[in-house]
């Protein structure tokens, strides 16, 4: 980098050469609007001779507004040069001075001292300069200036910033570098290989990805910048700091991670032909990956790599993996294989653990000594693998241990035979399963399974509903991807209160997620109301139940949305404490006065003619009606029959879901609601 600045001083020495051999030479100022020397442009240049203090010296001062070096990346930079030029006994040209550059990046020789020799003899020119602690030691033949061989120590690296703006499109933000090296200028472009460290480097490209921060290291460097794209050679060791490399942000270790990669810098993109790095104790890897100028990762082959946990996770894994699966993941254990991942698209992958415990932050699901191959390709056929698992826990479902058998064929990952699995005390038996990972989203997952007799009671426990008896059986005979959700075809049926329940329409959103949203439609046929009401205890009832619960959305177990029909045709009879609770849930009054002592004068039950109720369940509202559309400011929720005569009214057509939820919990805990 310090080359081109220095280029100016030899320009300078010939000058002041002209006049060497005149010591009585008075003072002198040339001045030129523009001045062009191989690769530099000076414009504004005054300079001015005259004799110096002592005999055979020459005061050099030199001055220009604006000096560009477009190699560097350096435009409209101020210079200021001056010192004392003299010949030693050897005949040398030696120079001593200071010298001042504004303008340049990171602040580059803004206030340095710089001394330099020209030996003829020797074919050398050789420049020494220093600000504060930096020290910049070159050397150039004299035959051949445009190679240079630099040293320099304690090195502010955004002063390499405009240098590297040739062929990189980062910003330099901290960090100091020792190197030695060489460069040569060949035409547009340079050439430079050698040695450096950095200390606490930190860079940010205009996406902010790649970008490292407090990075230390050492590596043996070889940069060819004289075409497109730009080629980059680098093999040692970084350590401490964070270095963000498309979708992995690197939390780096104490100790050394040695790499050796070969890249290709074009238009802000990167592309990392070969990339072997060995982190001792977290991560192998050998491979391949390709970013774009906005930080996207566009390809990425690993042909082979090997992880340890939970290492891994905490220093590779963590960001992208929190997005990809779950956040907080607790992973232990290794496993090794490779992956082969462009254009959006997986292509291929192969993983094999001897043991591998995960499980995610929240405690919604667990996979405890997974252990086998899985092995699958986009083309081609692949050899049938093994997988296991001790142990594999979804919310409060837990699945014991179990062998499976894959094969991939024609692009999909298939089950090669059933998977029978304990469940509630009944069983889930997977006939198929296919995934086809570089398919359409909606084409993916292919899925045929069935229920039988699972416990009712100990799902609605689960789910932290009122537990009632019954058994859940049917099947789903295909799962799809629609519109953000898994769209599952097929029926289950609950079998409970002496009618039955039937479930279709079944979707899931997030199922792994920390609030999975699910969503379904229900109709409900000739359920007993007795044992309905004694479950929930809200009062007793006789009679039977039909009806319907469309759009159903459940997120974590509670309503999001629903619309709700359901009636009790064929009427039955009623207790008074479940006609008030129907009132007040209603916003209406329980019986009172007259007409509540002479119900209470049937201590039993009452019969009723009619009972139904619709309600509709949306952003968080619930519209409710009766029997009749009543008018606005009543509706029939039981038509009686008989004398004495009941007649229950709803008197509130929209209440606000949290209040319609506490009032059937008053109910159901054997208080007479609040309004």
């Amino acid at each position: 980098m310090m080359c081109a600045p220095l280029r100016l001083l030899l320009c300078m020495c010939v000058l002041c050469g002209l006049f060497g051999a005149m010591p009585a030479w008075a003072d002198t100022v040339l001045a030129a609007k523009r001045v062009d020397v191989s690769g530099v442009s000076l414009q504004d240049v005054r300079a001015r001779l005259a004799p110096g203090a002592t005999p055979d010296t020459l005061q050099i001062t030199l001055q220009a507004a604006k000096a560009d070096i477009p190699v560097f990346g350096w435009r409209h930079v101020g210079l200021t040069l001056e010192g004392n030029l003299h010949r030693d006994a050897q005949m040398r040209w030696m120079f001593d001075g200071k010298v001042q550059l504004s303008g340049a990046p990171g602040g580059a020789l803004s206030n340095a001292v710089v001394s330099l020799v020209v030996d003829a003899s020797a074919n050398t020119l050789a420049i020494n300069t220093n600000q504060g602690p930096t020290l910049i030691n070159t050397a150039f033949p004299l035959d051949q200036p445009s190679h240079a061989q630099i040293n320099l120590r304690n090195l502010p690296a955004a002063w390499l910033q405009g240098i590297l703006s040739a062929s990189w499109p980062g910003h330099i933000t901290g960090g100091k570098l020792d190197a030695d090296l060489a460069l040569d200028m060949r035409g547009e472009g340079y050439q430079s290989s050698g040695d450096f460290t950095v200390a606490d480097l930190k860079f940010l490209t205009p996406s902010g990805n790649p970008g490292g921060e407090d990075l230390v290291g050492h590596a043996r460097f070889s940069l060819d910048a004289t075409g497109h794209p730009a080629q980059l050679a680098l093999n040692g060791g970084v350590h401490g700091g964070q270095l963000q490399l498309g979708p992995v942000l690197a939390r780096l270790p104490a100790h050394d991670v040695v790499f050796d990669l070969g890249a290709n810098v074009e238009k802000g993109g990167l592309t990392i032909s070969h990339l072997r790095m060995d982190d001792v104790d977290a991560m192998q890897l050998d491979g391949s990956l390709s970013i774009d100028a906005k930080g996207r990762l566009q390809k990425i082959r690993l042909d082979h790599f090997q992880a340890r946990f939970p290492a891994a996770y905490d220093r590779y894994g963590q960001p992208w993996l929190d997005s990809a699966a779950a956040p907080n993941l607790r992973v232990a254990g290794q496993v090794e294989g490779h992956v082969d991942y462009a254009a959006d698209a997986l292509h291929s992958f192969a993983f094999h653990t001897d043991g591998l415990d995960l499980a995610d932050g929240g405690g919604h699901w667990q996979a405890d000594g997974v252990h086998g191959d899985v092995d699958w390709s986009a083309q081609g056929d692949r050899p049938v693998t093994i997988l296991g698992w001790n142990q594999l826990v979804l919310r409060q479902f837990g699945i014991g241990a179990e062998q499976t058998r894959w094969r991939s064929h024609g692009g999909a990952l298939s089950l090669q035979s059933p998977l029978e699995i304990p469940l509630l005390k009944g069983q889930m038996r997977v006939a198929s399963f296919a995934w086809r990972p570089a398919a359409a989203k909606a084409e993916r997952v292919d899925l045929a399974a069935n229920l039988s007799n699972v416990d009712v009671a100990a799902l609605a426990q689960s789910m932290g509903w009122t537990p009632f008896p019954g058994r859940l059986g049917g099947n789903i005979s295909s799962m799809q991807w629609l519109d953000g959700h898994y769209a599952l075809e097929g029926e289950l049926a609950i079998q409970a209160f002496d009618g039955s329940v039937a479930i279709n329409h079944l979707s899931v959103e997030q199922p792994f997620g920390v609030v999975p949203v699910v969503g379904a439609d229900i109709s409900l046929h000739h359920l007993d109301l007795a044992p309905l009401a004694d479950t929930f205890n809200f009062g007793s009832m006789s009679g039977w139940l039909d009806g319907s619960i469309e759009d159903l959305q459940l997120a974590g177990g509670n309503p999001l949305a629903f619309k709700a029909s359901l009636l009790a045709q064929a009427g039955g009879r009623i207790s008074l404490r479940a006609a008030n609770n129907l009132s007040v849930i209603t916003g209406g009054a329980p019986a009172s006065g007259l007409q509540g002592a002479v119900l209470k004068l049937f201590k039993n039950s009452l019969n009723y003619k009619r009972m139904g109720i619709n309600a509709s369940l949306q952003n968080g509202v619930c519209n409710l009606s009766g029997l009749d559309n009543g008018d606005a400011s009543n509706y029939t929720i039981v038509e009686g029959s008989g004398l004495p005569y009941l007649h229950v009214v709803g008197e509130q057509t929209r209440v606000e879901w949290p209040v319609l939820v506490h009032r059937l919990k008053a109910a159901s805990q054997g208080a007479v609601t609040e309004r």
